[in-house]
């Protein structure tokens, strides 16, 4: 079968984490508490930082941003797995899946590129400090965060538009709670080459090097702490990127633990289907 949307399919069945019926309260509740917690949590943050002068700062600026970023990413997939849930349905439209790949596309790559913002900013603020305050003014940061925009729209742009060159046939079923990108590449029954090929570069492109910058930004850091003679000098400086660490670490850890649980659900519906 050749390029295009020939098969002119209408929508496709996300299966979530079990089709187990006395799982699924548990999982709504479950779900919709982290949700609410996450949105909340991530306002008042925002909030904080708007309302508060002596916290107008890039470090918290980025934060802002990110927290902001963390709101849109988390409200581009959980609605409508709650919704699901709740209506014991499956089903996500041919348009509503593409349009949830393109902005959870969007606020994941945003989410990336942030992290490694802030990580310079910690860079600058530990092995610069005399002319932190120069290097990171505000057009700078506002310039950092507006490249990080088109960037990430850019990206998205290109990856989505992409898929509408693939046909799909009767396989729809995506094993997951959300339209995930390799997933639906992976359903095409048309040649998914260039897709693939293009995905796997823009993520060594956009995911392997704002990572490989944090992990540059820190290893500077961690040389110039190590360097500070005093033990309240080296706690200062830890905790001025304690913040930070601890946001990295969570979004890598989390990014990990969905694409596992990805793998682990397809694994299993691989199973489960008749060879």
């Amino acid at each position: 079968m050749g390029p295009g949307n020939d098969t002119q399919i209408s929508e496709f069945l996300l299966l979530g984490f079990s089709e187990k019926p006395e799982l699924q309260p548990l999982l709504f509740g479950l779900f919709l508490s982290m949700y609410l917690i996450t949105v909340l949590g991530n306002l008042l943050l925002i909030l904080a930082v708007s309302s508060d002068s002596h916290l107008h700062t890039p470090m918290y600026f980025f934060l802002a941003n990110l927290s902001l970023v963390d709101i849109c990413v988390t409200s581009t997939t959980v609605p409508k797995m709650l919704w699901n849930i709740q209506t014991q349905s499956k089903a996500v439209t041919y348009e509503g899946c593409l349009s949830q790949i393109f902005f959870f596309v969007v606020f994941g790559c945003l989410d990336n590129l942030l992290l490694s913002v802030m990580a310079y900013d910690c860079f600058v603020a530990i092995c610069h400090p005399l002319h932190y305050m120069v290097i990171m003014n505000p057009w700078l940061c506002g310039l950092l965060v507006l490249v990080s925009w088109i960037i990430s729209v850019l990206n998205s742009s290109l990856q989505s538009s992409m898929l509408l060159r693939l046909s799909f046939c009767t396989e729809v079923e995506i094993p997951h709670f959300f339209c995930e990108l390799n997933q639906i590449i992976q359903l095409a029954c048309s040649d998914p080459f260039l897709n693939d090929m293009l995905m796997y570069f823009l993520i060594v492109l956009l995911g392997g090097g704002p990572l490989a910058g944090i992990f540059y930004s820190y290893s500077k850091i961690v040389s110039s702490i190590l360097g500070i003679s005093t033990a309240q000098g080296k706690y200062k400086a830890f905790s001025t990127c304690a913040s930070h660490l601890s946001v990295v670490s969570l979004f890598y850890c989390t990014s990990l633990g969905v694409y596992l649980s990805s793998a682990a659900t397809q694994s299993s519906q691989q199973v489960q289907w008749p060879q």
